[in-house]
């Protein structure tokens, strides 16, 4: 864990934007399952990359946080944008002693969680969800429809590809 800390440090926030392969080479070097086409951004990050998969042609934007105490799964040509953070650890507030309380995030395809976006423990994103910037997601979201707030809530059915402002 600490040997990743060090890489994720040193080689990986260092390299320059245009090193996408590179940054995959780490991630998949520590046990991330990173699909190909994938573009990782320098500044992103994950707590334990042995418990992330990425399908093909994911974004993980400026700043986005993967905090993988339990397992995320993204889907194919997924974007996930600057400043996002999905958690997947939690506490039990009951408890005196705060134990934690975890749980995976799955994150369909052909999903955008838009700029400073929250996903909680526990959550799963349908295929082709949209997630306004900011949302907080605590609950989990049905496929093709687009999402906003805090909490999120639904605001629409999103438009299918190649329709009307494409």
């Amino acid at each position: 864990m600490q040997l990743w800390w060090l890489v994720q440090a040193v080689l990986v926030q260092s390299s320059p934007q245009f090193m996408y392969g590179w940054r995959a080479f780490w991630w998949r070097a520590f046990g991330a399952k990173v699909g190909p086409g994938c573009l990782i951004r320098p500044s992103a990050r994950v707590t334990y990359p042995w418990k992330v998969r990425l399908g093909a042609n994911c974004w993980i934007g400026d700043r986005a946080e993967l905090y993988s105490l339990e397992s995320i799964t993204v889907g194919d040509n997924a974007c996930i944008s600057q400043d996002c953070y999905i958690c997947t650890g939690s506490h039990e507030p009951a408890r005196l002693d705060f134990a934690y309380a975890n749980a995976p995030v799955e994150i369909g395809s052909e999903v955008w969680i838009a700029a400073g976006a929250f996903v909680g423990p526990g959550v799963s994103i349908g295929d082709g969800a949209v997630v306004g910037a900011r949302s907080l997601v605590l609950t989990p979201l049905e496929g093709g429809g687009i999402y906003a707030g805090q909490p999120a809530r639904w605001v629409r059915q999103r438009p299918e590809a190649g329709g009307a402002g494409a």
